[in-house]
């Protein structure tokens, strides 16, 4: 994030204390995270309405739980941290409503995505979301942050509460493992 962002961000926060400009600050922040929330969810393997769910889940969280936000961490932290817990529940509720065990979620999920009218995947993006849809789901955490978003590991930690250490290690074995699917046809 930028330094202009996190100026911002901090200015909107104020404006988020204050119950005379609360709607309009939380305003931004939908406009400001929509798209890298969208895209963070999305990518976790769920299709387009899904994802659409889940980020929408997420602002009303946010929303009805602005008074808990203290400021120890930055905003887009925090809020980040909502979209991955709300991420996790949503496909925990999948699992359980399809009696669908953890071992075939990506199965699942690939098949959903597949179906998909928004997935427009050619046979190689197709082969790289089944191959991220493989890993654990903690894996597959860090690795949509880290690959798709570039997000340092120090935020990562602070979101999915994980040392920085354990995080490296689970992007490098997370990389590891779709190298290892995405080679082993060719």
């Amino acid at each position: 994030m930028s330094e202009k962002e996190n100026i911002n961000e901090d200015e909107i926060v104020e404006q988020l204390r204050n119950p005379e400009t609360r709607r309009r600050a939380f305003t931004k922040i939908v406009e400001l995270y929509s798209d890298k929330l969208y895209w963070l969810i999305r990518k976790m393997g769920l299709c387009h309405d899904d994802a659409n769910d889940v980020l929408q889940n997420t602002f009303m969280k946010a929303w009805m739980n602005l008074d808990s936000f203290r400021g120890e961490s930055k905003f887009s932290t925090w809020i980040h941290r909502i979209a991955m817990n709300e991420n996790i529940t949503f496909l925990n509720r999948q699992r359980a409503m399809n009696q669908v065990s953890i071992d075939d979620v990506d199965v699942y999920l690939l098949d959903r995505l597949k179906s998909d009218d928004y997935f427009d995947g050619d046979a190689l993006e197709t082969k790289l979301e089944e191959a991220i849809l493989s890993l654990p789901e903690k894996q597959r955490m860090v690795f949509t942050m880290k690959y798709y978003d570039d997000m340092k590991y120090e935020d990562m930690s602070e979101i999915l509460g994980t040392s920085v250490g354990a995080l490296k290690a689970s992007y490098h074995h997370a990389v590891k493992k779709i190298e290892s699917i995405l080679t082993s046809d060719v």
